[in-house]
């Protein structure tokens, strides 16, 4: 078990709130961690409800994407919290999440009965899920497993096929182990990856992001804040089901909402499209000027998501 990379000590990890601060954004969020079935320790960020959160506001259950870690969700959980309890979680292998002795824990089964056991220990019982292209493929199999205690699901940017091109795109930069000299060479990094799918973010917003998605060594070199194991499975079962229709299928009965950004290369529009004809209620946004994935701050989706919750909250 590793609760850190071998070459940076724990204190010199970022805090909890690092990414939340950068931002300008100050929500009421606590740190909390659990003990996985094979003894990681997995760390999530629990946002209390600010006052205007109504009882019956069911929880929000962020759950981030391959390469990606709970400050994803920093600006969006406060947007959120105003009005209901957020939790995000890391998975295992990124952001303050222990790394696995055994890379083959790296598979969806493992994230689903991790998130399950995160859901006892916070207490979250019919939370609406909200998963992030890997994150979405976990809350599918939540749905397969504990139905029950979901209200909802939002899918961002996934679904039940994945678009060759940009999980070929993927695999070309994940688990290599990069080291860059500067948190400006980082920035450069993250930006010329991305930059086509967010064409209108700012410098501020380019570093920022970098700052969530990566982490400084004891060197003083920056690399992105995951096991660069977590790839070895990328593209096999272990990654994406065999019959992701399947899968899907288990949200037939939960209501659900599927985000799209506009340019993705994983969730095509004909596969969406599929989905709707496949579950008739799905309820569905396109984000125009965003690909894979969609940040779930624009204007378009939280209008669509808040109109979602309201049906769900009691």
């Amino acid at each position: 078990m590793t609760d850190h990379p071998p070459d940076q000590p724990p204190a010199s990890r970022p805090a909890a709130s690092d990414a939340t601060a950068m931002a300008g954004i100050e929500p009421r969020v606590e740190p909390a961690t659990l003990t996985s079935a094979d003894g990681l320790t997995l760390f999530y960020r629990d946002y209390a409800p600010g006052p205007e959160a109504a009882p019956g506001a069911r929880p929000l259950l962020c759950l981030h994407g391959l390469t990606r870690n709970s400050a994803d969700f920093a600006d969006f959980a406060a947007h959120m919290a105003a009005s209901r309890r957020v939790v995000a979680a890391d998975i295992r292998g990124r952001g303050r999440s222990d790394w696995a002795a055994d890379p083959d824990s790296y598979a969806l089964p493992t994230y689903v009965a991790d998130v399950t056991a995160l859901m006892t220990h916070a207490r979250l019982d019919r939370a609406v899920v909200v998963g992030t292209s890997m994150g979405g493929l976990i809350a599918m199999g939540l749905a397969a497993t504990v139905p029950a205690r979901l209200a909802g699901v939002v899918l961002n940017d996934i679904g039940a096929e994945i678009g060759v091109a940009g999980l070929n795109r993927i695999a070309g930069y994940v688990g290599k182990d990069t080291a860059f000299p500067s948190w400006d060479a980082a920035t450069a990094a993250v930006r010329a990856l991305n930059a086509p799918f967010f064409a209108d973010f700012s410098d501020t917003q380019w570093a920022t992001w970098t700052r969530r998605l990566c982490r400084e060594r004891a060197d003083g070199t920056v690399a992105f804040d995951y096991d660069p194991a977590i790839a070895r499975s990328l593209g096999g079962a272990a990654t994406v089901p065999a019959d992701l229709w399947g899968a899907f299928d288990a949200l037939l009965p939960l209501p659900t909402l599927a985000v799209r950004g506009a340019m993705s290369d994983i969730l095509t529009d004909q596969t969406l499209a599929a989905m709707v004809t496949r579950k008739p209620d799905l309820e569905t946004v396109v984000v125009e000027n965003r690909g894979h994935t969609p940040t779930l701050t624009e204007p378009a989706v939280l209008s669509s998501l808040h109109r979602f919750l309201k049906g769900l909250d009691t």
